[in-house]
């Protein structure tokens, strides 16, 4: 009876032990996924979702979601049908909000109308008709200042216009007598990097639109908004 409890005893240590190494829905879904989809070797998150048995995948900003094992994966929303709200949407705007104290402003052209005391940030294409209607509904609104991120993304001439707006020796007036009055800059070189650096920022947090605004309390407003709609989101952001 003694050598039976010994070994009963020594199986159940054997049993835990296996259980404390067994590995977590986590990790067998990062090694399953890894090893089938080369596309997703570099997972950032794993983590449950309010669905039981379904698991989100998150690799950047995009979302995923799988089983236990990694089996299968599924690429599209889930909703949440008794609060009826879009669970990715809300997760997603989450992952690609932007802070505004966050914002590389050096790599903006600055546009200061009056003492410029309330701020802005927009991601603009020199091609976008809205921006140039939001560009003109802007010159109504005082005291502010316009940090204008170029994303050339519309036309392959964007790339063009943007690098010599960029380049010109007053940038905020090459930007407006462009986009107020049709003035192409001349044609310049300099240092383009910050043109890059905007891409991969829009591509990061997802801005794949023109305009896209940006309040500094850190609202994120995508196309364009009359004057009335800015100076109403000002006045909330301070």
């Amino acid at each position: 009876m003694k050598l039976l409890a010994t070994a009963a005893t020594a199986m159940f240590a054997v049993l835990t032990l296996g259980q404390a190494f067994a590995a977590s829905p986590e990790d067998t879904i990062r090694q399953t996924l890894n090893e089938r989809i080369p596309q997703l070797t570099k997972i950032d998150e794993v983590r449950t979702t309010p669905m039981q048995g379904l698991y989100e995948v998150r690799v950047g900003t995009d979302v995923f979601y799988t089983d236990a094992q990694g089996n299968y994966l599924i690429q599209g929303e889930l909703i949440d049908t008794q609060a009826r709200r879009n669970l990715t949407e809300d997760r997603i705007k989450a992952l690609t909000a932007v802070k505004f104290s966050d914002l590389p402003l050096n790599d903006a052209i600055k546009v200061v109308q009056g003492k410029g005391e309330r701020q802005i940030a927009v991601f603009a294409d020199p091609n976008c008709g809205y921006c140039k209607r939001f560009e003109r509904d802007m010159q109504s609104v005082d005291n502010v200042t316009m940090h204008v991120f170029l994303i050339p993304i519309l036309s392959p001439d964007s790339v063009e216009k943007s690098r010599n707006i960029w380049c010109a020796k007053d940038q905020a007036k090459a930007w407006q007598d462009y986009m107020l009055k049709g003035e192409k800059s001349t044609s310049a070189t300099c240092d383009t990097k910050a043109l890059e650096r905007n891409l991969a920022f829009a591509h990061k947090y997802k801005i794949t639109g023109t305009p896209t605004i940006v309040f500094t309390d850190n609202t994120r407003v995508p196309g364009a908004i009359s004057a009335k709609d800015v100076e109403k989101r000002l006045s909330s952001a301070k």
